[in-house]
C-alpha cells in the first residue's frame, strides 16, 4: 500500500456505502443498480465518489461499513457513513434512525481499541493510523434535512445562513479534534455540493424546473468558505497532521455549466424518481430506471449517478483545476 494504510470514511447521505439492509422502507435495493456485484444500497446507480477514490488509491475491494467490518479487515479502512445523518444531532430525524457525526466518531473510537489489539500496542497503532486517510463529507443533510425543511425544523427561524454555518463549523471542529486525538492525521474534508441544483430542490422551489435555487446554494457557499478556513486553522495548529479541502461545489458547478463536455444530456431531473423533475419522491421499488444512465447527472432526487461520481472522485483525487482541492489533492495527501 505504500506509505498510506487505509481509508476511514466518516460521511452521510451523499457519501454513504451502507449495505442494503433495511436502511428505511423508502430506500430500496435499486440503489447500486449498476454496481458490479448487483444492488448494494449505495445511494447512486453504481459507484459513489468514495468508491472511485478508493479505487484510485489502489484498493482491490471497497471499504466495508462499520456494521460488518471485523478482524484484520478493519486495518484496510472502515466506512462509518449513515444515511440522512448530519453534523447536528437532530438532522434527518424525520427519516428515522441514523448515526450523527458524533455517533460516527464514537464508532471510530471503538474501532481504535481493536486496532491496538491487532497491532499489539498503542505506539504501533498510532504510527499505523497516522498513515491512513480520513475522508469526511458532512453538511449536506444539515441543509437538505434540517435548515431548508422549516415544517420539521426550527433552525431557519433561529439562525441566519451565516449563523447556521458557524454553528455547524463549531460542531465540526469538535469532532475533527476528537478524531485527531484518536490518531487521525491525514484528513480530506469534502465540501457541500450545489444542493440548490438537485432535482428535489428544483421540483420544490424552481419556477422553470431548471434554474438552481440560489438561496440554498448561497447558504452552501457560506458553509464551504468556513470549512476551507477550518483547514487552514487545523493545519496551522497541528504540524504533525495535514488537512485538505475538496471543492465539491466548484467541481459540480463546472459540470452543470458544461454538461455536454462531460457527456450529460439531463442535469435537472433524476434518472429514477417520481413527480416533477423525478425529484418529488425518490426511486421506488419496482420502478424502472432510465436506460441512458450515463447521460443523467442525477440518479434520483438527491444523488449523482456513477458517471458524475467518477468525475468528482477523479478530480478529488487528482485536481484538474487549482480550485478543485486546497492546499493539495488526495493523491498528494496519500504520498505524504
Amino acid at each position: 500500500m505504500g506509505k498510506w494504510r487505509g481509508v476511514y470514511g466518516v460521511a452521510a447521505l451523499l457519501l454513504v456505502l451502507s449495505v442494503c439492509l433495511g436502511v428505511r422502507e423508502l430506500i430500496t435495493c435499486l440503489t447500486g443498480f449498476d454496481f458490479p456485484n448487483g444492488p448494494t444500497g449505495r445511494f447512486s446507480n453504481g459507484k459513489t465518489t468514495v468508491d472511485v477514490i478508493a479505487e484510485l488509491l489502489g484498493f482491490d475491494n471497497y471499504i466495508p461499513p462499520y456494521s460488518t467490518a471485523s478482524g484484520r479487515q478493519i486495518l484496510g479502512g472502515v466506512n462509518y457513513a449513515s444515511a440522512a445523518a448530519g453534523i447536528r444531532e437532530e438532522t434527518g430525524q424525520q427519516l428515522g434512525a441514523r448515526i450523527s457525526f458524533s455517533g460516527q466518531v464514537r464508532n471510530y473510537q471503538r474501532t481504535i481499541s481493536q486496532v491496538v489489539n491487532l497491532l499489539g500496542d498503542e505506539t504501533t497503532a498510532a504510527n499505523y493510523l497516522s498513515k491512513c486517510i480520513y475522508s469526511i463529507g458532512l453538511g449536506s443533510n444539515d441543509y437538505l434535512n434540517n435548515y431548508f425543511m422549516p415544517l420539521y425544523y426550527s433552525t431557519s427561524r433561529q439562525y441566519t445562513p451565516e449563523q447556521f454555518a458557524d454553528v455547524l463549523i463549531q460542531q465540526y471542529t469538535e469532532q475533527l479534534q476528537a478524531l485527531y486525538n484518536y490518531g487521525a492525521r491525514k484528513f480530506a474534508l469534502i465540501g457541500v455540493g450545489q444542493i440548490g441544483c438537485s432535482p428535489n430542490e428544483l421540483a420544490q422551489y424552481s419556477g422553470d424546473g431548471k434554474t438552481c435555487v440560489e438561496r440554498i446554494n448561497a447558504a452552501n457557499r457560506i458553509f464551504n468558505d468556513k470549512l476551507k478556513g477550518l483547514v487552514d486553522q487545523f493545519n496551522n495548529a497541528n504540524s504533525d497532521a495535514k488537512f485538505i479541502y475538496i471543492n465539491a461545489y466548484g467541481i459540480f458547478q463546472d459540470i452543470t455549466s458544461n454538461p455536454a463536455t462531460y457527456g450529460f444530456k439531463v442535469t435537472n431531473a433524476g434518472c429514477c424518481g417520481v413527480g416533477r423533475n423525478n425529484g418529488q419522491i425518490t426511486c421506488l421499488p419496482a420502478q424502472t430506471p432510465c436506460p441512458n444512465r450515463n447521460e443523467y447527472l442525477f440518479w434520483d432526487a438527491f444523488h449523482p449517478t456513477e458517471a458524475a461520481n467518477v468525475i468528482i472522485g477523479r478530480r478529488s483525487y487528482s485536481a484538474q483545476s487549482s480550485s478543485d482541492a486546497y492546499p493539495i489533492d488526495i493523491r498528494r495527501l496519500a504520498q505524504l
